[in-house]
């Protein structure tokens, strides 16, 4: 395949890159080569002065030497990705070696590429191409995505208002409030107030109102039913990369669900804990617990189970399903199983970070 070809539609001048090498003439070398396309430089000649660099500079893109005198390009590597997470610029290792352990050692310390001495112009102007234009195109997706949720918060919200007026008109109706109904009335009455709740559901759990509203509705649910909901964290800081907002969705549709299947004045738990493969974090409530051959229904699309919410509350679902394509793309597990006596406890375990 020609690296030379990637992306040429796309602009990178200006891109930042920050080249770390102990090696002066390597540094004038490579920092040539890059400004004669456009791109802004800042150097560094060892990993301290690179993490000092990297703070003041923000690089979208990192070429790091590995041998290098005090901390080497490996540790630098993974001091950057501990520190800045999934912001982390991108890391290519450049190393006179090309052993396979070298390369092997580099992936795992996070590196996304390797470059090999002496350099070679049009493979180095290629490999930087490819990546930098991938960043952005991540770096683009990612505001599409921002404004999609944006567009959906203001849909959500729109759709909700009248949702929520219909509703408690009907309310109203059926208590009187207008005059007296007859029963052929109050059955209208009570199809159009079923109706606008399943629909205020479905717009909940469709446009991931969970997400936008970071938690409120859960807590809203609990407090009508009496329901406690208590925290209990078994570990110090577990280290994981995950989409914060993702995973706190999970964590709402969780406890969302676990308050609609449990009995009111309930005690919902939510637990944290860690061990050498990862961390995560279980709900336990104390609902009935899942059915007998009903297990195969519990993650999957519309998959609603024969037990029924306890206050009357609706279900698409669609919330377990969304939660295991989060977890799943995050590369960790979702499971439930049902607990001595009653209850059940839904588990999430997240691989930990490298």
């Amino acid at each position: 395949m020609d690296d030379t070809k990637t992306s040429p539609s796309i602009d990178l001048k200006g891109r930042r890159i920050l080249v770390v090498d102990d090696d002066r003439v390597n540094l004038r070398i490579i920092g040539g080569i890059l400004r004669h396309e456009g791109y802004e430089i800042s150097e560094a000649a060892s990993g301290e002065e690179a993490l000092e660099a990297y703070a003041g500079h923000r690089p979208n893109l990192v070429l790091l030497d590995v041998i290098m005198p005090g901390i080497d390009g490996f540790q630098t590597c993974r001091s950057l990705k501990k520190t800045y997470g999934d912001m982390s610029a991108p890391v290519i290792f450049i190393t006179a070696k090309s052993e396979a352990d070298d390369i092997v050692m580099g992936f795992d310390a996070g590196g996304v590429d390797y470059l090999t001495k002496p350099f070679r112009p049009k493979e180095v102007l290629a490999r930087i191409r490819t990546h930098l234009s991938n960043q952005l195109l991540v770096e683009q997706l990612s505001k599409a995505n921002a404004a999609k949720d944006r567009f959906l918060g203001m849909c959500a919200h729109d759709l909700r208002n009248p949702l929520s007026s219909i509703r408690g008109l009907a309310e109203l109706m059926n208590e009187n409030a207008v005059g007296v109904l007859t029963d052929e009335q109050r059955e209208i009455v009570h199809t159009i107030h079923g109706a606008s709740q399943s629909m205020l559901q479905l717009v909940n759990e469709l446009l991931d109102v969970a997400t936008i509203e970071a938690g409120h509705l859960k807590n809203i649910e609990a407090a009508k039913k009496n329901t406690r909901i208590e925290m209990v964290n078994t570990t110090a800081n577990p280290m994981i990369d995950i989409d914060r907002n993702k995973i706190r969705q999970v964590v709402d549709n969780l406890i969302s669900n676990a308050v609609k299947y449990s009995p009111r004045g309930s005690v919902i738990t939510v637990q944290v804990n860690e061990d050498e493969s990862g961390a995560g974090f279980s709900v336990k409530d104390n609902g009935p617990g899942i059915p007998d051959g009903e297990r195969h229904k519990l993650f999957k699309d519309y998959g609603r189970l024969s037990t029924q919410p306890t206050g009357g509350e609706k279900s698409t679902g669609l919330g377990l399903a969304i939660c295991r394509k989060i977890v799943e793309a995050h590369g960790g597990t979702i499971g439930a199983e049902n607990m001595a006596g009653h209850g059940s406890e839904f588990v999430v375990r997240m691989p930990r970070s490298k």
